[in-house]
């Protein structure tokens, strides 16, 4: 007589359940429609692009995301939508459980402002980044003769002055001259820093710095109109 293993029939029928459920779920999950969208940006609180103009990124085959099934939205093209704008410096677009479109958004953050024939940021990568209408940026002003595909010498520049404290306070523009000579010009400072070349950059501002608090102390800021770095182990000022 032939015996019956319920067991495993009972182990076979729960499988075929289980993957039922799980086939119902996926065709219902993707079915699902778009509740909302919400969009976060992450980091600094100063937004140089707006929602609205986040959410008209979204918008795919000129329609609203909005009710659209989510199987219809096609998440990496999105994603390139957002990236492709000169603000943002990555985004995440996801769907969640519930329906949510998500979009986490990181803004380019500018370390410099270039204000020549042209005005724009220069951004965190040394990359071009657009003026905003919405927000305008404390940084450095960059003057002189500067082109976009080479920013390399002054975003360095630029770079050192937003981690140092003592620059971060006092330099408020950067200037490049047509040979690619940089120099400072300091706040409530009549005096020009001439840096010349990146060479030895951190050497140069040691010195500005030790000449910065003896001149402070003996109280002749004012007598200098150039303060020339380029030389060794010295700082040659030239009186007004």
């Amino acid at each position: 007589m032939l015996q019956v293993n319920w067991n495993y029939i009972k182990m076979l029928a729960l499988l075929i359940i289980v993957v039922l459920l799980y086939a119902f779920s996926s065709v219902k999950n993707d079915v699902r429609k778009i509740s909302k969208a919400n969009i976060s940006f992450l980091g600094e609180n100063n937004l140089f692009i707006t929602h609205e103009t986040v959410s008209k990124l979204l918008i795919q085959n000129q329609q609203r995301v909005e009710n659209e099934a989510k199987e219809t939205l096609d998440l990496n093209t999105l994603e390139n939508a957002l990236n492709s704008n000169p603000m943002i410096k990555s985004a995440e677009v996801y769907v969640a459980v519930n329906g949510t479109l998500n979009a986490e958004i990181k803004q380019k953050r500018p370390v410099a402002r270039v204000s020549t024939n042209a005005s724009y940021y220069i951004d965190d990568e040394g990359n071009y980044m657009p003026l905003s209408s919405n927000f305008t940026a404390r940084v450095p002003l960059v003057t002189g003769y500067v082109e976009k595909n080479n920013l390399k010498n002054v975003f360095q520049v630029a770079r050192k002055v937003g981690t140092d404290d003592f620059l971060k306070h006092h330099v408020v523009e950067i200037h490049q001259n047509i040979n690619g000579a940089l120099a400072l010009r300091l706040r409530q400072c009549d005096f020009i820093v001439n840096l010349g070349e990146l060479s030895f950059l951190d050497k140069k501002i040691n010195n500005l710095k030790a000449f910065y608090k003896k001149s402070l102390k003996e109280k002749t800021l004012d007598k200098y109109s150039k303060v020339n770095l380029q030389f060794d182990n010295q700082v040659v000022c030239t009186k007004a």
